[in-house]
């Protein structure tokens, strides 16, 4: 993933396929988004499912030996989490899988997050553009 170290959020990936990803991290009380109470809002879930998609999409670019691109989170319609916030060092598992790919690089995943007494779920809308210096050339970027 293009993110600096601190902005890494996975710890590592258990499980991939052609069409999904089950990855695995420990919520760290380190990072930009741990609070004083020793907890991670609840709304990171969105960040650690799109960097499970990042993870993904870098393997099978690697595996089909195109180089890794950047990808853009466009959105999500429904993010539902059964807790307010993720108590620092607990080991969550994230999942993945890609429901629809578009011709326009454009893609939903169902992603799910389960921890102990923990679920999120949501549909994540990505652009994952097969040349992003390209694509952003084209947008003045």
């Amino acid at each position: 993933m293009p993110q600096s170290q601190d902005m890494v959020l996975l710890d590592r990936v258990l499980e991939v396929g052609e069409s999904h990803i089950v990855a695995e991290l420990s919520v760290r009380d380190d990072g930009l988004f741990s609070q004083a109470d020793h907890t991670v809002p609840a709304w990171v879930g969105m960040e650690y499912m799109a960097q499970a998609i990042a993870a993904f999409s870098g393997y099978n670019r690697k595996i089909r030996g195109e180089e890794i691109g950047l990808g853009f989170l466009l959105g999500t319609r429904h993010y539902q989490c059964s807790v307010a916030s993720f108590p620092c060092g607990t080991r969550l598992n994230v999942r993945a899988e890609k429901i629809i790919e578009a011709a326009n690089d454009m893609s939903v995943f169902d992603c799910t997050i389960q921890g102990d007494n923990i679920s999120a779920t949501a549909n994540l809308n990505v652009l994952l553009p097969q040349d992003s210096e390209k694509f952003l050339a084209g947008k003045g970027i």
